[in-house]
């Protein structure tokens, strides 16, 4: 017997839900009589944001028409009974003057997404109402590159690989004050790396859905000391001079001192202060003998620079101008000619 006859029977005679269930049947593929298509022209798209609630709308013809909610082939509502076994579902009825048959989903996930079927039975044929449930879902980075550390000069790789729907765009910047912004894609190539180069980069996916997920890397860049400032206070007998010494490393490097080729220790009104980049050598109650060129020396594993500067007294002036350490001598001479002046006079 054809089924629609067998729907209009069971309407005529009041058996709702067998007609409801024999008119289901006329929209899975497997029930349709050979060469005849459900026509899926006019099917109406709704989206919804993993986690949300998903409201499927539909509204029957009148007072008396039955609905029955179908997906894929399973079904999920046959007029006011559930068939499914999800606690999420339910039906949204009687909303104001509109007879409401919608289909309500609570935590919408992924595994919702797909089409819907609304069959409105009235007294005479069955009229379905398509709907597409596009279920999108927000970027997650769910593997980055772990934080690494590397020799000026090398060749450098990064990768970060990120899930949601619509596929996410994945960018990479350089987290410094002009956040440079490097190609989209999964992989970050960073060849010759410079120590300027160094720092943290961030990893950003990307879809319409919500805000960026985003995650980074450490990049630490390992070079050899360079000095780059050096300087002495220059004192007179009896006070304290320091000269100080800074130097770029990485990773930080130790300093030494050297008084021409002697080494120099803390100890005997001489201190030595080391920290990170700068190294400060302290002498206390200067003398004659410790005036002379003083050598810093900056190593690491990756090499040693130094640099030096002279320690001399104030105010000496080049090309044999009398400095302030040799004052008491000069008054003692010019003393001994006014007298021998005035003596002859």
């Amino acid at each position: 017997m054809d089924i629609m006859i067998a729907v209009q029977d069971a309407c005529v005679s009041g058996q709702w839900l067998t007609a409801i269930i024999l008119s289901l049947c006329c929209f899975l593929p497997s029930c349709l009589p050979a060469g005849q298509t459900v026509d899926y022209s006019s099917v109406e798209s709704v989206v919804s944001r993993q986690g949300d609630t998903a409201l499927l709308r539909c509204y029957l013809l009148d007072g008396i028409s039955k609905g029955a909610w179908l997906n894929r082939s399973s079904i999920i509502f046959a007029g006011n009974d559930k068939w499914s076994v999800d606690p999420r579902v339910s039906i949204v009825s009687s909303v104001g003057d509109k007879h409401e048959y919608s289909l309500q989903i609570q935590k919408v996930d992924v595994t919702d997404d797909g089409q819907y079927t609304c069959s409105i039975q009235s007294e005479r044929n069955p009229r379905p109402k398509l709907l597409n449930l596009i279920v999108k879902v927000p970027p997650k980075i769910y593997d980055i590159s772990s934080d690494i550390t590397v020799n000026e000069g090398s060749n450098v790789s990064l990768i970060c690989t990120a899930s949601g729907k619509p596929e996410p765009t994945i960018s990479w910047r350089h987290i410094t004050p002009l956040a440079r912004k490097y190609d989209t894609g999964e992989y970050l190539n960073i060849t010759g790396i410079t120590r300027d180069q160094a720092g943290d980069y961030e990893c950003s996916a990307l879809n319409d859905i919500a805000s960026p997920d985003t995650k980074t890397v450490k990049v630490t860049v390992n070079f050899a000391p360079s000095i780059h400032e050096m300087k002495s206070h220059g004192v007179g007998l009896g006070r304290t001079a320091l000269l100080r010494c800074e130097a770029a490393a990485v990773p930080s490097p130790t300093f030494e001192w050297y008084k021409g080729e002697k080494r120099i220790m803390k100890g005997q009104g001489i201190d030595i202060k080391s920290l990170s980049s700068r190294s400060v050598l302290t002498v206390t109650n200067m003398t004659e003998d410790r005036y002379g060129n003083y050598t810093c020396v900056a190593s690491n594993k990756l090499g040693t620079a130094n640099a030096s500067v002279p320690l001399i007294p104030p105010n000496t002036a080049p090309y044999g101008s009398t400095g302030s350490a040799y004052v008491p001598l000069a008054c003692r001479y010019l003393v001994l000619a006014l007298s021998s002046f005035i003596s002859v006079y």
